[in-house]
C-alpha cells in the first residue's frame, strides 16, 4: 500500500509540475528566435513585449487560456493539499472522492486551455509568426492534461487501507 501511495504522491506532483512549467515557460508558439507565451513575446535576446492586443476584446480568448492555466495550476495544487488532510482524516475503506474531483476538475481546465489555444492562437499573432510552430509549453500542457486525468481516475479507485 505503502509503494501506491508513493506512486500517487509521485504523480501527482509530476502534474503539478507540468502545469508549473506550461504556464509560466515562454514557449507557447515559436517562430525562428521569437518564443511567445500567454503574456509575453520574446526573442532570444530576452526582449520581451506584451502580446499584441492581449488586453482588448479581440483577444477575449487568450484571457481564457491564462485563466484556465492559472485555475489549473491551482486546482492542482490545492488537491494535493486536500489529498494530504484526507489522508490523515478519512477512515480506512472510504475513497479519496474530493481530492478527485478537484484534480478532475484540473484536468478538464487543462483541456478547455489547450483546446482554445489550438483552435485561436493564428487570430492575434501577427503575420511575421503565423508559420511557427507550437512551442514545447502548449505540449508541456496536453502531456499535463491526461497525467491530471489518470491521477484523478487514480484517486477515485483508491480506497484507504492498511
Amino acid at each position: 500500500m505503502l509503494i501506491i501511495l508513493a506512486f500517487i504522491i509521485l504523480f501527482h506532483v509530476i502534474s503539478a509540475t507540468l502545469l508549473f512549467v506550461s504556464t509560466i515557460s515562454n514557449a507557447w508558439w515559436v517562430y525562428g528566435n521569437i518564443y511567445t507565451d500567454l503574456w509575453y513575446t520574446c526573442n532570444t535576446t530576452l526582449a520581451c513585449t506584451p502580446v499584441e492586443n492581449s488586453h482588448s476584446s479581440t483577444a477575449g480568448y487568450l484571457q481564457a487560456v491564462q485563466a484556465t492555466m492559472i485555475l489549473a495550476t491551482i486546482l492542482c495544487c490545492v488537491g494535493f493539499f486536500v489529498f494530504i488532510l484526507q489522508l490523515f482524516r478519512l477512515k480506512q475503506g472510504e475513497r479519496f472522492v474530493f481530492t478527485a474531483i478537484i484534480q478532475l476538475l484540473a484536468a478538464l481546465c487543462v483541456m478547455i486551455a489547450g483546446s482554445i489555444y489550438a483552435a485561436q492562437h493564428e487570430s492575434f499573432k501577427r503575420d511575421s509568426l503565423k508559420n511557427g510552430n507550437f512551442g514545447y509549453s502548449f505540449v508541456l500542457a496536453w502531456i499535463a492534461f491526461p497525467v491530471s486525468l489518470i491521477s484523478g481516475l487514480m484517486y477515485l479507485i483508491l480506497r484507504k487501507r492498511k
